[in-house]
């Protein structure tokens, strides 16, 4: 009698070591755009430790740019879920429609940024210091340039045309991109945690610049093959058994 053929799966959310960091070094130098983007991520670094710039402030920066990046990129998702979970049959008013949108945004960034309030724990002397505040309170600057971040990230967000993608490529981007964003917010809790405060701006410096130098390779070891997150379908248990 014939044996049935043997299936052998594979996951999409096996984690995919990184290689060497000999290996990562030989690329690094020879990748002008990776000295560029180190460059522009040390800027704070060298404003703290050359120049006086405040510790505090720099570390909300990195906390306030990955805040909102993410409610941006989910703002960018309501109109298509708003649309695609809409009622068939009843009456559906303007009104209606932009509070369920403003209530939905409100929940999913509060779900999906929970990384960004959890890190707020171990780091609230910086965060939610006096002195923090004190500058935030008296610099229009300060606002006026946190204002422009913001509004640069919801710009970026609507370009990308999340609501016209079609359905695979839009879990595959929204994915890639929010996932880094909570690695990131990852990062500085786990820095925060372990009391790096005085070297959490240059350590961030770095973790920043390696998810836009290797995007791919964070992705992978801790959510497996950045190529196939569109897969992945926390509601579905087969979703993790995919034939190769």
């Amino acid at each position: 009698m014939a044996k049935p053929e043997e299936k052998t799966s594979s996951s999409p959310m096996r984690q995919i070591r990184p290689p060497p960091l000999s290996q990562h070094l030989r690329e690094f130098a020879s990748r002008r755009d990776a000295w560029v983007i180190l460059a522009r991520n040390m800027i704070p670094v060298v404003g703290i430790y050359c120049f006086g710039w405040s510790a505090a402030l720099s570390v909300f920066n990195y906390w306030f740019d990955g805040l909102t990046a993410l409610a941006a990129i989910v703002a960018a998702l309501i109109p298509r879920a708003l649309r695609e979970t809409q009622p068939k049959t009843g009456r559906v008013t303007w009104l209606g429609t932009v509070v369920r949108g403003a209530v939905t945004w409100i929940f999913l960034v509060g779900i999906v940024g929970l990384p960004y309030w959890i890190v707020l724990i171990p780091l609230h002397d910086l965060l939610l210091g006096d002195e923090l505040r004190r500058q935030l309170a008296h610099s229009p600057a300060l606002w006026f340039t946190f204002g422009s971040l913001a509004a640069s990230h919801f710009w970026k967000a609507f370009r990308m045309a999340y609501d016209t993608m079609p359905d695979k490529e839009l879990k595959q981007r929204a994915r890639w991109d929010i996932y880094l964003l909570v690695l990131r917010a990852l990062a500085m809790f786990v820095m925060a945690a372990h009391g790096l405060y005085v070297v959490l701006v240059p350590l961030m410096a770095l973790v920043l610049s390696y998810l836009e130098i290797w995007p791919e390779r964070a992705l992978g070891a801790v959510f497996g093959d950045p190529s196939r997150l569109w897969e992945y379908d926390p509601g579905d248990p087969a979703s993790d058994r995919r034939k190769r």
